[in-house]
């Protein structure tokens, strides 16, 4: 009954980070193309990664998906279209507001 509560996924991941001069990036892969939507957590198992200066790295580990329930994956996709809406009152005219 995913109405109400999360669903708990185990797989394995591949981690890519990248830290130069033109790069700077972490991309986190997935194992058999899991889909991630609104809501879900994925937390990547494992000690913290120290990179040097100019330095790639890709490595391989554990992951744990924490998949939203319907009702929360209903109530992110509102939440993030509220405040979607809130850069539309950005006002981007030359002269300063009082």
């Amino acid at each position: 009954m995913r109405l109400f509560y999360p669903q708990r996924i185990e797989t394995g991941c591949r981690i890519e980070i990248e830290q130069s001069d033109e790069h700077f990036h972490a991309h986190v892969e997935l194992d058999d193309d899991i889909p991630i939507a609104p809501g879900d957590k994925v937390l990547v198992h494992g000690e913290p990664i120290v990179l040097p200066l100019n330095s790639r790295l890709v490595l391989k580990r554990r992951a744990t998906i924490d998949r939203a329930s319907l009702l929360v994956q209903w109530w992110t996709r509102a939440a993030a279209y509220f405040d979607l809406a809130e850069l539309y009152e950005v006002s981007f005219s030359p002269r300063r507001v009082a």
